[in-house]
């Protein structure tokens, strides 16, 4: 189904792009949401350790785009795996933060399905995209 609606390598480049600008988008989002309710000290003055899940979420969503990017530019087959690798694994790191906030004490939490939602997309994007490289 999603190889008749993409036929070419440069359409599967741009669907994919798209999808890790709108993953990083909504995470920057959700983190800015996060960041209200996780930034204040506890009464021991300690903080909230989720607050570093919430900026691990935006810095690999912005890496998505990076990698793609790089992955399309380079001219050597074993290379363009290498950052699909890449992608793959940032997917993974992505997820496992996502289920990581969704335990926060937070009200945010509930966007993390949102954006667990659209990482699903984009790993099945990703995976029809290895098949033009």
């Amino acid at each position: 189904m999603v190889k008749k609606m993409h036929s070419n390598n440069a359409e599967f480049y741009s669907s994919l792009h798209k999808k890790a600008q709108d993953i990083g988008r909504l995470s920057k989002a959700i983190s800015a949401y996060l960041m209200n309710d996780l930034a204040p000290l506890s009464a021991n003055g300690s903080e909230d350790p989720n607050i570093y899940f919430s900026g691990d979420i935006v810095q690999q969503s912005i890496s998505l785009s990076e990698e793609i990017i790089k992955a399309e530019r380079t001219l050597v087959p074993n290379k363009k795996y290498t950052h699909a690798r890449t992608l793959r694994w940032l997917t993974y790191r992505l997820m496992q933060n996502c289920k990581r906030l969704e335990q926060c004490n937070s009200n945010g939490k509930n966007f993390i399905q949102i954006l667990r939602i659209e990482l699903k997309k984009f790993k099945r994007l990703h995976k029809y995209w290895m098949l033009t490289l």
